[in-house]
């Protein structure tokens, strides 16, 4: 059962460098939370070299590729799907400019404006179109089933019938709810 003005879901990732400074990970978490997205899914990981080079595979032949996925790869990164109406581009607008002196010009008050360093150290993703936001979440959350979502869990997450757990960062059905449909 799918609401009819249906949740967008969209793969964010904290890079490196935010989830090593603690206020900066809380600010963007508190950001992402008063911009009423919903975590879907949440996870702390180091991504792997195997998943940065899929990842990133249409960046293989650029000239950052090589310094992307060492960064990529040095520490854990925060990786969320998030659930909103329009949520690719109300991510991306919260992220800012991808180039950082443009963020810092021109978006101060988007977290790259904020909080990224480089090009490279920009301090989130977030895809680009829903065919990418596809096949971004199947590399970093490879048994979240995007149909069955859309099918039992969206319209829960649509209408509020959820528990956010700030420790775990990622909103829950309220079982409750569940159980009365």
């Amino acid at each position: 059962m799918q609401s009819t003005n249906y949740l967008q879901l969209t793969l964010a990732i904290l890079k490196p460098h935010v989830v090593k400074s603690p206020f900066v990970l809380q600010k963007i978490r508190d950001l992402i939370i008063d911009n009423n997205f919903k975590v879907v899914r949440s996870r702390r990981t180091t991504i792997s070299h195997e998943e940065a080079e899929l990842f990133y595979k249409e960046h293989k032949d650029k000239f950052f590729y090589n310094r992307l996925l060492t960064f990529m790869c040095s520490g854990p990164s925060d990786i969320y799907i998030l659930a909103h109406h329009d949520a690719i581009a109300k991510w991306r607008q919260l992220m800012g400019p991808t180039k950082v002196y443009q963020a810092q010009y021109n978006a101060q008050d988007t977290i790259r404006g904020m909080f990224g360093l480089s090009d490279t150290r920009n301090a989130t993703h977030g895809s680009d179109s829903t065919e990418s936001a596809k096949r971004e979440i199947m590399i970093f959350f490879k048994d979240f089933n995007i149909n069955k979502w859309y099918s039992s869990e969206e319209i829960f997450y649509n209408l509020g019938k959820l528990h956010f757990d700030p420790m775990s960062f990622v909103h829950t059905i309220d079982k409750t709810e569940q159980d009365t449909k």
